[in-house]
């Protein structure tokens, strides 16, 4: 069937009373859905606004890794300790492992695939934040904006979150990565292979039936890759979900007071719904 067949006939009613109910409660969101065919906005809600988005903020820095992979600036086997920077323990696995230094590579596998803090700081002391925030610039991310490292506590004296963005940049810059324009096709295409290793499918992801921890090749013709951000009353996830009918990219932030277990499953709910009409409207 050609893509845009059913495409006018699907709508995204339950996000949008999921995000409104969140947003009567308090909570800011934000929310950007692009056809990746007809390069239309299929659903845009403050898209512009920039709200803290903590480990979304890791993809602009595997741009800058995988571009000075490219470049001969790096070298991805180049073996680093992680005694480099501080113990951070927010996420990922590496900190459980007994080997204390990996090839550069295998650190921004772990960066996408498992969250993992320990390692993407390392990245960063590598490459530099300048960098990371000249690269930012280069892609036309505005609103957007890597601030710190990942740290266990906040103190005065340090940013106060990891990163910033929109939701338009955010589901831009995953469109660039699959349509081979973020920098180049072979940064775009290193960069969404890591992506694809994601085992956080547990937001917008939900909804796709994939398995968490292998999803490169879905026998059912599903192209996904994706990225979530979690902090405490943060949640963010973006990506980019294709069918046999149409793809889009995609991103939702929203920031809410994290009071109870219940005023968080409600953010999760938002994205579950978010989900289920990403799949109506690509198959």
């Amino acid at each position: 069937m050609p893509r845009r067949a059913a495409i006018g006939r699907r709508s995204f009613t339950s996000t949008l009373k999921a995000l409104d109910d969140l947003a009567t409660s308090g909570a800011q969101v934000s929310v950007r859905i692009t056809d990746l065919d007809r390069g239309t906005t299929v659903l845009a809600g403050d898209d512009f606004l920039t709200l803290p988005v903590a480990g979304l903020g890791v993809v602009p820095l595997l741009i800058e890794v995988a571009t000075a992979f490219e470049a001969g600036t790096l070298d991805p086997l180049e073996i680093v300790d992680r005694s480099a920077v501080a113990p951070v323990a927010v996420s990922g696995v590496w900190q459980h492992l007994k080997a204390p230094a990996l090839p550069l590579i295998d650190l921004a596998v772990l960066t996408a695939a498992t969250g993992d803090a320990l390692a993407a700081n390392v990245l960063l002391e590598r490459v530099g934040l300048p960098a990371v925030r000249a690269r930012i610039e280069q892609l036309g991310m505005e609103r957007s904006a890597l601030l710190d490292q990942f740290r266990d506590q906040r103190g005065p004296d340090d940013a106060p979150h990891f990163a910033l963005a929109s939701s338009r940049e955010l589901s831009e810059m995953f469109a660039a990565l699959v349509n081979s324009k973020a920098v180049s096709p072979g940064v775009s295409a290193q960069v969404a292979e890591w992506l694809s290793l994601n085992h956080d499918l547990s937001l917008v992801a939900s909804s796709t039936g994939l398995d968490p921890f292998s999803h490169e090749n879905d026998e059912h013709g599903l192209l996904f890759i994706n990225k979530t951000g979690r902090d405490s009353g943060i949640r963010a996830e973006a990506g980019v979900l294709a069918g046999p009918r149409a793809g889009v990219s995609y991103a939702m932030i929203v920031c809410f007071d994290d009071l109870s277990i219940l005023h968080r499953m409600r953010a999760h709910d938002a994205f579950r719904a978010l989900g289920v009409e990403l799949m109506e409207y690509v198959h």
